[in-house]
């Protein structure tokens, strides 16, 4: 017995073996693919990847991956680079209803430019903006994955639109329990027009206090300072994170708040007013209080060379409705008042901001990728400006790997959900893109896209060129109607 059982154990064995094994069944695979690690900006050759509906369930040697997998599609990837999905984490819907299909018809481009996720940071629609997120999310409306601040915090009558304004603090907690038991929001978006400095430190506080992220605009009257310690999440736009590293910033805001400067006059003092290592204390502080930093370079430049650049010619309006296009006047009108003193002190300005990037990567900050594409920011165009955002972040000194990170993991990184998102890796969400070149090499890479896998359905190039084609229908449409 024991001899019989000592020769039928090695033939149970390899009964068992892997390698002998049934193939497990996945939806579809990527075969012989340069899978990118963002984490480690390193490019692992002639991998497989496997998901089975919305996820990721296997990545590994392409043989190997080949024989233990079947399934019922494949899409060839030699010669080419898989990259976790783009998330663009500052856009805009709005302009009032009568825009709200115009705004809808932009979702698709997000998509078709390799974008999955995007963050809403408000507008005036936000009641229609948490439906779409919900209708995305049912699968009853096509588009990126939205994640949405619902209504901004602001003061009494202030300048933007679609806002809860709040006057008191029993306001405020008013305003943080309709958010996040009403409308169940996935950040707080707080904002200055006309929002008193004491009531916007609540506000943070609260938001932090309720397990709330919160972002905004942080008002001149206080330091940035005030605000990364009060609990603000992200810091939007890098002129403020330029503010924080001013020598006299707090005497600035002092003298702002009291009344004794006008804001030309304090911005005039913090633009001379720079100091790098005022600069590295701040933004060391910003990574010990883990803030991140949402520069929207893209924007900024657009506006600052509209002297040199109208973008009449510009391709992308074809994609852009006509009643979107009217709310990129008043921006075109005020650069257009602009004397020659004026043209080069704006032109001067964006340099200055922009130069701080590499201080704050060295700093350990980390950068987020997002545009503030959408209405009123004028030829800042959703989908092909988050690649714009990403080649001026090399070009300001990021490597591309850092700048791919920025649109790649950072996003996930803020939202706490890189268990789920950042990574091409088993147990993740099958949000990919398939490119023709290596970003690694040339963050330029990212604007070859072949194919685009959101929620685990491909989009070939085909595919992707027809969200294209339909969005510029419906604009052609909508000018013809006009």
């Amino acid at each position: 017995m024991k001899r019989l059982l000592a020769t039928t154990l090695p033939f149970m064995a390899l009964l068992s073996s892997p390698t002998l094994a049934a193939p497990q069944q996945g939806d579809m695979m990527i075969r012989h693919v340069s899978v990118i690690d963002v984490e480690h900006g390193r490019a692992n050759a002639d991998q497989a990847v496997v998901w089975r509906g919305a996820d990721i369930v296997a990545v590994g040697p392409d043989q190997a991956i080949a024989r233990a997998w079947r399934t019922s599609g494949s899409i060839e990837g030699k010669g080419r680079f898989l990259i976790p999905a783009l998330w663009d984490m500052h856009v805009h819907f709005g302009g009032g209803p009568d825009l709200i299909e115009e705004n809808k018809a932009l979702l698709p481009l997000y998509v078709a430019h390799g974008i999955t996720t995007i963050r809403d940071c408000s507008g005036d629609l936000p009641e229609t903006v948490l439906t779409w997120r919900s209708e995305i999310a049912s699968g009853s409306l096509f588009g990126p994955r939205l994640l949405s601040s619902g209504a901004k915090i602001e003061g009494i009558a202030p300048v933007w639109k679609g806002t809860i304004e709040v006057g008191s603090k029993a306001d405020v907690d008013a305003a943080i329990t309709r958010l996040q038991q009403r409308d169940h929001v996935d950040f707080v978006k707080i904002t200055d027009s006309t929002l008193k400095p004491e009531l916007f430190l609540y506000a943070v506080s609260q938001a932090k206090a309720h397990g709330l992220r919160s972002s905004g605009h942080i008002p001149m009257a206080l330091t940035v300072g005030q605000a990364v310690d009060a609990g603000i999440s992200s810091i939007e736009h890098l002129d403020y994170a330029y503010k924080a590293g001013v020598k006299d910033e707090a005497a600035i805001a002092a003298d702002f708040a009291a009344g004794r400067i006008d804001r030309a006059e304090a911005n005039r003092r913090l633009d001379a007013g720079f100091d790098s290592d005022i600069a590295m204390a701040a933004y060391r502080n910003f990574v010990a209080k883990n803030v991140f930093v949402t520069p929207t370079l893209n924007g900024s430049r657009i506006i600052s060379y509209l002297d040199r650049d109208d973008h009449a010619n510009d391709p992308y309006l074809a994609y852009i409705g006509p009643k979107l296009r009217k709310t990129y006047d008043w921006r075109i009108q005020r650069a257009a008042q602009a004397d020659a003193a004026a043209i080069t002190a704006r032109h001067e300005h964006f340099e200055r901001m922009a130069a701080i990037l590499p201080l704050l990567q060295k700093a350990g900050v980390t950068i987020i990728a997002g545009t503030d594409a959408g209405f009123l920011n004028s030829f800042n165009y959703p989908g092909i400006g988050l690649h714009d955002e990403l080649s001026l972040f090399v070009k300001q000194g990021l490597s591309p790997a850092q700048a791919l990170s920025a649109a790649t993991r950072a996003g996930p990184a803020w939202f706490g959900q890189l268990n789920r998102y950042g990574s091409v890796e088993a147990g993740k969400a099958a949000d990919l893109v398939l490119l023709d070149r290596n970003p690694l090499q040339d963050i330029e890479a990212t604007r070859a896209i072949a194919t685009v896998v959101m929620r685990g359905k491909a989009y070939d190039r085909a595919a992707l060129d027809a969200m294209l084609a339909d969005t510029k229908a419906k604009v052609a449409a909508w000018n013809k109607a006009d």
